[in-house]
């Protein structure tokens, strides 16, 4: 896929892996749009790069979500809608009685499931009408092996690449130029990791990854762990828990 000369609305796109994808589709020529609850950090992002649209907007919100469409209508519309925000809550003990079970896991499914159906919903018929187009969803490592300590975050992304396959043939059934892929990063070093003591990647070898991957139209795209992790799995699924789980952390959990 040509990427020089789209537009792309990122979201998310003001810190982390969205704003490294809106430097390097920059790079790459293309017009970029980033929103983000976060005023401030929109505005760090404009006076970092001062190519970029910045627009606040909450993916939980699907009010949000039809003032965006109207905004970005005025400016042109979109060629490629990159679903990239995404949100992590504290690890609990789901076997527990906590109020804050509930509570954090529908968070965690509004933004990183609901959000991007209500956001590719609102902007199909645009990007179906466009010569070339996508939409890229990121999902995780952990929608092939979900964590213990991020029991409804891995269901969110396990969710959404489900979710992301079946798009993907719908568009194909139908006829459309709308190309679909699907990003699993392994743990990537961001604000939402800071705390963990895993092998991280960074942000900027991510993305590289993710650009190529849609240069070559390679619909689902694995980077690092992900891509071992992938195939330990097929073959081996305890050993691909027990990996993604090291018996170190199950104290954490005891009660």
């Amino acid at each position: 896929m040509e990427i020089k000369g789209k537009t792309i609305l990122i979201t998310g796109g003001a810190s982390g892996i969205g704003l490294e994808s809106a430097r390097q589709f920059l790079l790459e020529g293309a017009k970029v749009i980033i929103t983000g609850r976060n005023q401030d950090k929109l505005d760090a992002a404009k006076k970092m790069f001062p190519a970029l649209t910045t627009m606040r907007s909450d993916v939980e919100n699907t009010d949000d979500a039809e003032v965006l469409f109207k905004q970005i209508e005025k400016l042109g519309g979109i060629d490629i809608l990159y679903n990239n925000a995404g949100v992590g809550s504290p690890a609990l003990n789901i076997a527990i009685a906590n109020e804050k079970v509930l509570e954090n896991a529908v968070y965690e499914m509004n933004v990183n499931y609901f959000g991007v159906i209500s956001l590719t919903n609102t902007f199909i018929e645009m990007l179906k009408s466009r010569k070339e187009a996508a939409i890229i969803n990121t999902t995780s490592i952990l929608s092939l092996v979900p964590a213990l300590e991020e029991p409804t975050y891995s269901a969110s992304k396990s969710a959404l690449s489900f979710y992301t396959k079946l798009l993907r043939k719908n568009l194909e059934i139908i006829g459309t130029n709308v190309k679909v892929f699907e990003l699993l990063p392994p743990v990537v070093a961001t604000e939402m990791t800071a705390n963990r003591n895993d092998k991280k990647i960074s942000t900027e070898e991510l993305v590289k990854a993710l650009l190529s991957g849609i240069k070559a139209n390679k619909s689902t795209i694995r980077v690092g762990d992900a891509k071992l992790l992938y195939l330990v799995n097929r073959f081996f699924p305890k050993l691909a828990f027990n990996l993604v789980n090291p018996k170190k952390i199950y104290k954490h959990f005891k009660p």
